[in-house]
């Protein structure tokens, strides 16, 4: 089981990755300063889609950020 700690640096990289540090910065912000109900959220997601259109969704999402770099930033 990772730390509370491993898990913020692990999350601080995966924003970096695909933001610049002060985005990923407001980011961390905004969550932390925002009423925000990630359960709730993600309860609701996905509502009304099939796995295979959540799965289309996904691979093209993979897809587009390959065409345009965002993995090599």
């Amino acid at each position: 089981m990772k730390t509370d700690t491993e898990i913020r640096v692990e999350g601080m990289n995966i924003l970096m990755k695909y933001m610049n540090i002060l985005d990923a910065e407001r980011f961390v912000s905004i969550i932390q300063t925002e009423k925000f109900d990630y359960t709730k959220w993600r309860q609701n997601l996905w509502t009304g889609l099939s796995v295979r259109e959540i799965s289309k969704r996904a691979m093209d999402n993979i897809k587009q950020k390959k065409h345009i770099g965002v993995e090599n930033k």
